[in-house]
């Protein structure tokens, strides 16, 4: 088995790719333009297992010759970060609708078997009661949840008229090792460590699910082996917290008071909460095996034992 994981330097893609050598032998190819998100350091310990390709998901000619020979693709390739798609929302559509375009037209060339689409469930919007299901309508409401979205509805477009295997996951807030530091849990993590003021939006009490991204993983490689194409699955932890209620438990956790807490301005569309029926994928034997308080806990531990990994990332290698 020849797998494709583009984006696989990234923080979903690389804990990925390492829960398919630990649990295959399959021969994995990576596809990573390596951008700011995208980091060497995240495969530096399995780089000799695995063909590295430097490269962006819309260079038709990249994309061609690292998807040779290859039965499955997955694409984790995304510019993610919503501040950043606020800012800049030409930069997630030309990645995120025509990168996801490139791929799907060159894996109908080559006749991959199956092509997973790594979704999330900002597609959905924002939900007060109840929890979003794989029907529900697409009310993307930042310029990252719509360029998401569009692929999705690309995707969709390659099965209905191209009888393309297409499968899509929608998963909830991931968190674990190798996240970027810009995301909120390493935010919180990072400037308490420093004891530097920690930023919380508005009130501080928008819901989000989140999930262990080894448990993302597992749900994604079942769908990679047994999801039926053209379908969609949501992919949800089952535990939603208040940003600020998550933030004060990472505080108690590494020992600091809550006065490193500062409320900022809130962004623009900030959806108010987040939450998906995770029961279609459970139908396939999936369930969420890491409670949120293990599941901080040992991304706390990784982030004080790889201080190294963060410090480059945050202030360059002269860091002393």
């Amino acid at each position: 088995m020849r797998i494709l994981v583009t984006g696989g330097a990234g923080f979903i893609g690389s804990n990925f790719v390492h829960y398919l050598i630990d649990k295959y032998p399959y021969k994995i190819i990576v596809l990573d333009k390596l951008t700011y998100a995208g980091n060497l350091d995240n495969l530096s310990d399995i780089r000799k297992g695995i063909i590295f390709i430097k490269g962006d998901i819309c260079d038709r000619k990249v994309v061609s010759r690292a998807m040779r020979g290859c039965d499955i693709v997955l694409n984790f390739a995304a510019e993610t970060h919503v501040d950043r798609s606020i800012i800049d929302a030409g930069v997630f559509v030309r990645t995120d609708i025509l990168g996801t375009y490139t791929l799907l037209e060159e894996a109908k060339k080559q006749g991959i078997k199956r092509f997973i689409q790594i979704s999330t469930d900002e597609v959905y919007g924002s939900i007060e009661i109840g929890s979003f299901t794989e029907e529900s309508p697409l009310l993307p409401n930042s310029p990252y949840a719509a360029s998401k979205a569009g692929a999705d509805l690309l995707c969709r477009s390659y099965f209905k008229t191209y009888n393309f295997p297409v499968l899509i996951t929608r998963s909830s807030n991931n968190y674990g090792p190798y996240q970027h530091p810009e995301k909120f849990i390493p935010v919180v993590i990072l400037n308490a460590l420093e004891n530097k003021p920690i930023p919380v939006y508005g009130d501080g009490r928008n819901v989000r699910d989140w999930i262990y991204v080894e448990d993302n993983c597992q749900a994604i490689d079942i769908v990679m082996q047994k999801g039926e194409p053209g379908e969609i699955y949501n992919i949800g932890g089952g535990n939603e917290r208040k940003n600020i209620e998550t933030c004060k438990l990472i505080l108690r956790e590494i020992g600091k008071g809550e006065e490193l807490i500062s409320f900022v301005k809130d962004r623009p569309g900030h959806d108010r909460r987040y939450s998906v029926s995770s029961d279609k994928i459970k139908k396939l034997g999936w369930q969420p095996r890491t409670s949120f308080e293990e599941g901080l806990s040992k991304t706390i531990k990784w982030y004080i034992e790889n201080r190294k990994w963060w410090e480059k990332i945050l202030y360059g290698e002269n860091k002393k």
